[in-house]
């Protein structure tokens, strides 16, 4: 059994999870990446990884997959990044 706030937070991690998507897309199809910011992405990566090792040492299950998978997202665009410069 899940407690509305559990639910709560699933959902809001759920939205979180589609934050790069677009982007990720984007950049994937036109491979342009001129006005993409790699620090902004560097940024991000290294606080999905904090929240991530928080969420598992809480044992937070939302916290835990909305971290990784915006931290995929995030690898994606540094990748993408780098290889389109």
């Amino acid at each position: 059994y899940m407690s509305k706030i559990e639910i709560l937070g699933i959902l809001a991690g759920c939205m979180s999870c589609f934050t790069f998507i677009p982007q990720v897309y984007q950049t994937w199809k036109t491979k342009a990446t001129k006005d993409i910011s790699l620090p902004t992405f560097v940024i991000a990566a290294t606080s999905c990884a904090l929240w991530l090792a928080y969420g598992i040492f809480n044992n937070l299950f939302a916290v835990i997959f909305t971290n990784v998978v915006v931290g995929i997202s995030t690898l994606i665009m540094i990748y993408l990044k780098l290889r389109y410069k």
